[in-house]
């Protein structure tokens, strides 16, 4: 991969991506692919919440009631997912951990078991695949869980990935199609003429460009102060234990908090995630790791045996309705990747086949319009 030295005028390219987490490099590797010179410009690519992300792929059991757009757009992007592995495997040869065994959801009480039938049911009518389980079922598929797991539905479509494996093999792949990775802050974008926008870079430096796409996750609004992101601090845990510890991820509801632990092929077990409004606060707080833990002890006790291996922080790019925003924002030759929320990894797929799209002027898939920038100002 050409890497720029810290300062200076660059020259121009085709399209330059600001944000080089998993949205920003699976369209600035897509974009290169389809033969436009592409540069992503990020001071530490996968260091922010792609580098936080559980990595699960998991449109089914995350639904909820009045999110059906973002279901769809995350069943599209699932289908999406083994293709976008196996080419990004076959390109650089990387394991990226990619698992089918689907999502286990269980709950401890009576409470917390009505609200996942409530859940089933609604599932059933949207025509998703899941499955009521007993307690016994539950722990027939993870031997791990609580004794006082009372039941849980398996959703058998779910997937999860490792989502830093990702980013390395991205920036591989990005770097076999000829692309350029600018390792420096942005200080601005800025539009000169219609069609000829320009990065300016916190060392005085100039990056002119065809078309530029903000993919800078909560930090985009920075950018573009047009587009309604903002970020949701989320902290995550990650244990280190034996291989095969659990097989599959598990979701529970403990007390009507959710919880989620998603295994790794080589034993590791991310374990989340807090939810928080508190703007770019990086701090991993004791409060945080205390109810994480309690919460994930309560679905499986034996996790108190594992080594806590790393605490990390992560900003996820929320948006008023929960859906990304793909698309024209901004000055002309500006476009929007970003505002995925809790769905990053899940949504890389689409988000690059559209973003791919619109620099070409390819067909947009049809399920990304609901991502139109353009909602917000109607």
């Amino acid at each position: 991969m050409s890497r720029t030295p810290p300062s200076g005028v660059r020259s121009g390219y085709d399209v330059v991506i600001v944000g080089g987490g998993v949205e920003g490099l699976a369209a600035a590797w897509r974009t290169a692919r389809r033969g436009l010179s592409a540069a992503v410009v990020d001071p530490a690519p996968g260091g922010g919440a792609t580098h936080a992300s559980a990595g699960m792929l998991a449109p089914v059991s995350e639904v909820t009631y009045t999110e059906e757009p973002l279901l769809r757009l995350g069943l599209a992007s699932l289908a999406a997912w083994p293709a976008f592995r196996a080419e990004l495997e076959d390109e650089t040869g990387d394991d990226l951990d990619y698992r089918t065994e689907g999502t286990l959801e269980v709950a401890r009480g009576a409470d917390d078991m009505a609200v996942l039938d409530d859940l089933a049911a609604f599932e059933r009518t949207l025509g998703l695949r899941v499955e009521r389980l007993t307690g016994r079922e539950c722990r027939s598929y993870e031997p791990m869980l609580s004794p006082s797991v009372r039941g849980g539905l398996l959703a058998r479509d779910d997937a999860w990935v490792n989502p830093r494996r990702v980013v390395r093999a991205l920036l591989t792949a990005f770097e076999k199609a000829g692309g350029t990775l600018v390792t420096e802050r942005v200080a601005g974008i800025d539009a000169p003429g219609p069609g000829a926008p320009c990065v300016r870079l916190e060392s005085g430096g100039v990056i002119a460009a065809g078309q530029v796409v903000v993919a800078a996750g909560s930090w985009s609004a920075s950018l573009l102060p047009s587009l309604p992101v903002r970020p949701v601090k989320g902290e995550i845990l990650r244990l280190r234990g034996p291989r095969g510890f659990l097989t599959r991820c598990v979701r529970g509801l403990v007390h009507g908090s959710p919880a989620y632990l998603v295994p790794r092929g080589d034993g590791e077990i991310t374990v989340g995630a807090t939810t928080q409004e508190m703007g770019f606060d990086p701090r991993v707080t004791a409060g945080g790791v205390y109810e994480l833990l309690r919460d994930a002890r309560e679905l499986v006790p034996g996790i108190t045996e594992l080594e806590l291996a790393e605490t990390t922080t992560g900003f996820r790019p929320g948006t008023p309705d929960n859906l990304p925003i793909i698309g024209p924002a901004g000055p002309p030759g500006v476009l929007a990747a970003t505002g995925h929320g809790r769905n990053g990894v899940l949504l890389s797929p689409i988000t690059a086949d559209a973003v791919a799209a619109f620099l070409t002027g390819d067909e947009v898939p049809p399920v990304a319009r609901f991502c139109d920038p353009g909602r917000f100002s109607q």
